[in-house]
């Protein structure tokens, strides 16, 4: 049994497929659901399209370097799932799972199943990660998250605050402000990057010296936590292939502070570690456009001086460390914070104490049980679309051996 019919769950069917694994993926909406539902208006991919590949079938397109709009994505999927005659089973809420007899026993709002094996494909952007505290602000605050939120129109005339700087918070922070409305934007740990480097776009140079590649048992215990706790990156898919970071936003005219530490009746409290925030950021970009180049001399790579228009973040010499939401200039908060996994169907004992899914590279602590799509799953790029396919071809290959249908040398050949 699959759980989502997202890009992790398709692309884990068509490798249990070439396996002769009989299976059915259950999807609580239609295919893409999350992607055409979703998501805000005018949101892009951030990878360009020729990234956008599942197992046996590549962007076909005429604009290889161009970015998908949500809509897009959603049909991408549809088609494939038509063209791999993937055995989706669409408005099928899963409301429980549980462990049973060496069985797993699925219930849904289309009634029971039990099966062998259940792969967790259900996705990482279920719910909003909304600071607790968020409860603690007035009333006359209109609040939403990225979820909520599709266009500016949604929003009360009046300031802005964006809480989050990474792609979303950026984004938003920008179609706000141009929307007539001043923006607040609450800065935390950030990962800075040019849109395109040396002529080409970042992801191509990501590519090609294998950070993204990057396995998680290459990693200490420390560096795969950072790891999966990385904010996307600073980026936008625009037709001009533009950078966006913090002075694109500051020369607009929006305002930064640090990340919110806390509420004290009317007034939010910031932390005073904005700079030193924006100086790492700063410094991880160049060290990676170094890289690129070293790479490029090493391999006699093809491309032009470098382009890297890098400007440090500029930040006021004394940020405010605090804002009185009672003067009325902030009317809404828009919380750019993330997403985290929902498994409040899963009674299963997998979780840790913060609720976080225990697993080795996909292979849940549950014999039988097993996830896609999560972050640096077993690669950088496992939440990309492009990185589902080997993972599933890894987490499928287990669970074969798991089945009994082939052996762990077969699996490793």
């Amino acid at each position: 049994m699959v759980i989502g019919g997202g890009h992790s769950g398709l692309a884990m069917s068509q490798c249990l497929s070439s396996r002769n694994i009989d299976h059915v993926v259950l999807e609580r909406g239609e295919v893409g659901n999350s992607w055409n539902n979703d998501r805000w208006d005018s949101l892009t991919l951030l990878t360009p399209n020729w990234a956008t590949q599942l197992p046996g079938y590549d962007y076909k397109g005429d604009d290889p370097d161009g970015y998908m709009t949500t809509h897009e994505v959603g049909r991408y999927f549809q088609d494939y799932a038509r063209v791999i005659n993937a055995p989706v089973q669409t408005e099928t809420n899963v409301t429980s799972v549980i462990s049973q007899n060496n069985q797993y026993r699925i219930e849904t709002s289309a009634g029971e199943y039990t099966a062998n094996t259940v792969v967790l494909a259900s996705g990482i952007c279920n719910l909003a990660a909304v600071p607790p505290f968020a409860g603690e602000l007035p009333e006359s605050i209109v609040q939403m998250n990225t979820r909520d939120y599709r266009n500016p129109e949604q929003l009360p005339k009046g300031g802005v605050l964006v809480v989050g700087a990474s792609a979303s918070g950026l984004q938003l922070a920008d179609e706000i402000h141009k929307s007539g409305r001043p923006v607040t934007l609450s800065v935390g740990e950030h990962v800075r990057l040019p849109r395109t480097y040396r002529g080409h776009d970042i992801y191509y140079w990501l590519d090609k010296i294998g950070r993204l590649d990057v396995r998680y048992d290459e990693l200490t215990d420390d560096e795969l936590r950072r790891g999966r706790g990385l904010p996307s990156p600073q980026l936008a898919g625009t037709q001009q292939h533009a950078t966006l970071n913090l002075n694109e936003l500051t020369a607009q005219g929006v305002k930064l502070v640090g990340r919110i530490s806390a509420i004290r009746g009317h007034e939010l409290l910031f932390s005073g570690g904005l700079k030193n925030l924006c100086n790492l950021a700063d410094l991880k970009m160049k060290r990676l456009a170094k890289t690129i180049d070293e790479w490029i001399i090493e391999n006699n790579e093809d491309a032009i001086v470098s382009d890297l228009n890098y400007v440090p973040t500029r930040v006021d010499d004394d940020p405010a460390l605090s804002l009185d939401l009672k003067n009325g200039g902030i009317r809404s908060v828009v919380w750019a914070t993330g997403f985290r996994p929902d498994y409040s169907w899963l009674n299963v004992d997998v979780l840790d104490r913060k609720g976080k899914l225990t697993h080795d590279g996909g292979i849940v602590t549950s014999p039988g049980l097993y996830a896609m799509g999560l972050s640096l799953m077993r690669r950088q790029k496992s939440t990309f679309i492009y990185g589902a396919t080997e993972d599933a071809m890894d987490v499928s290959a287990h669970l074969a051996v798991y089945l009994g249908q082939t052996t762990p040398t077969e699996m490793a050949r």
